[in-house]
């Protein structure tokens, strides 16, 4: 039996196309509340352009959450959703509201 990994996504991760070109499959995830963090935009120059997508910040404050959905992955699965996020993103460990921890892609420093 694989070990599953939890996977907390806020933006394009959410998408069936995408998930289907970087799992190769659907996902079933359940919607979560993640606390102490808020979405900022990040600009980022892709091929056709400048493109704007949103991006977790940590700020503390239990005030500041952010809907989602949580995923289970396999870690295959977690490291090509570490290629697909890129330099502009890094991995981190959150603690959701229902007190699970998981996965998310913050901002880069």
């Amino acid at each position: 039996m694989k070990t599953m990994i939890k996977l907390f996504t806020y933006g394009t991760l959410q998408h069936d196309d995408i998930q289907e070109n970087i799992f190769g499959r659907i996902l079933q995830g359940i919607p979560e509340t993640l606390i102490g963090y808020a979405l900022q935009e990040l600009i980022i120059e892709e091929e056709f352009g400048l493109v704007e997508y949103d991006i977790l910040v940590e700020t503390g404050n239990p005030e500041d959450t952010i809907n989602g959905v949580v995923y289970e992955i396999t870690a295959k699965e977690l490291h090509q959703a570490d290629l697909y996020e890129g330099s502009h993103y890094k991995r981190v460990e959150v603690h959701l509201h229902s007190n699970q921890k998981a996965w998310a892609y913050s901002v880069a420093t």
